[in-house]
């Protein structure tokens, strides 16, 4: 697939690190489905190659680095292992969002331990009210990917009033004493994300621990006065959702992969001993999914690198292009599905074994495919209405 794009210094090293990893994470991938989580070693590797630093502010110790190295690194890392990536993309996210929050919070997780990571679930599926010095949380949230490796907690929920109306949402920041993780992942795709449940019961969440989505979506947040820097100036519409994305397209190439190193000794009984490899519908499937793929990858390059250069001249970030970046976005997933099925579709009757690479690819983007920010008709519903001149609705993910 597309190469991925040259990079230097510390982002080099780590993209580098992370290609070593490949083959054992490859050989870990049914490990990590059997046990429905990343096995902790795998968790600590690719923590020592420094990609969980990546999008971490250098006032902690992180690289700040150009956004697109992180899913660079991301999309390698989901090329071996889909629920690897999956969860090394989730959990690395989560340093961008906490350089956003106040100071004090970046102490509280960061202070003693830079290392420190996060899992999240943001459906406001709990509950949240204000009381004297921040708010009370209850509830129960799911799909918190690789919660078993992290310490706190990123939780997203609608603030009441007393009256009971919404007066805000919010993302909540928890250490782990304030929440249980319940073990009830047992899923057909991303099996071994241990995507589990986050249960609160009336934890107390001061007020510096809470970051108002009305603050992200102005790309106007507390933590900005400590982390100025241009990769804290883009919006969390285009950061997280790419999160979400690049992983899927990272199982499209290790699908590819995967597909053409068995159609190339692939002989087939069912038409005469013929070589797979020289069946030209097989030939133009093949095609068909890498320019798939490569397109969804330049796209989601371009874009990035438009944002990160208008946040670097300081300039303002206009709605058409946030727009399009959720439209390439889903898009993009879209198209890596579109890929990994030609691939599936052209493999035959074996590609069908329990523990080949190729099933468990095909099972894991469907399952990426189905996270709600993945959901194609409201991102391009709404870039629809930003070209034919209408109001984007409020709350958008932009």
């Amino acid at each position: 697939m597309g190469e991925i794009g040259a990079y230097a210094g510390p982002e080099a090293g780590v993209i580098a690190a992370v290609t070593d990893l490949l083959p054992a994470l490859r050989q870990r991938a049914q490990e990590t489905e059997d046990n429905r989580d990343v096995p902790a070693e795998s968790v600590k590797a690719i923590t020592e190659t420094g990609f969980f630093r990546l999008l971490q502010p250098a006032s902690y110790g992180g690289l700040e680095a150009d956004p697109m190295a992180f899913f660079a690194a991301v999309r390698l890392l989901a090329s071996a292992c889909g629920s690897t990536g999956w969860v090394a993309s989730v959990l690395g996210v989560h340093p961008w969002q906490l350089a956003l929050f106040p100071a004090r919070a970046q102490q509280d997780v960061w202070g003693a331990d830079p290392g420190t990571r996060m899992s999240s679930s943001y459906a406001p599926t709990g509950r949240a009210r204000l009381v004297e010095g921040g708010y009370r949380l209850d509830g129960r949230w799911s799909f918190s990917s690789g919660s078993a490796h992290a310490t706190w907690v990123l939780l997203g929920a609608i603030v009441r009033d007393d009256d009971g109306a919404p007066a805000d949402f919010c993302t909540f920041l928890l250490p782990a004493g304030d929440y249980a993780v319940d073990d009830v992942w047992d899923t057909v795709g991303l099996r071994g994300t241990g995507s589990n449940d986050i249960v609160v019961d009336g934890a107390f969440v001061p007020a510096h621990r809470a970051l108002s989505f009305n603050d992200v979506t102005r790309c106007a947040c507390p933590g900005q006065e400590r982390n100025p820097g241009p990769l804290y100036r883009i919006p969390y519409g285009s950061v997280f959702t790419y999160a979400i994305t690049t992983p899927v397209i990272g199982m499209g190439c290790g699908a590819y992969a995967a597909h053409v190193a068995y159609q190339r000794d692939r002989v087939r009984a069912a038409y005469a001993g013929e070589k797979a490899g020289d069946d030209p519908f097989g030939q133009v499937r093949a095609a068909e999914a890498a320019s798939l793929l490569d397109g969804a990858w330049l796209a989601l390059e371009r874009n990035m690198a438009e944002l990160m250069a208008l946040a670097r001249a300081g300039e303002r970030l206009p709605v058409p292009l946030r727009l399009r970046v959720r439209r390439d976005q889903v898009t993009g997933t879209a198209q890596a599905v579109r890929a990994v099925d030609l691939l599936f579709e052209n493999s035959g009757g074996r590609a069908l074994k329990a523990g080949t690479p190729l099933q468990r690819f095909w099972r894991d983007a469907h399952a990426g495919r189905l996270h709600a920010i993945n959901d194609p008709e409201r991102a391009l519903s709404m870039f629809g209405r930003g070209e034919f001149g209408r109001d984007v609705p409020p709350g958008a993910m932009l």
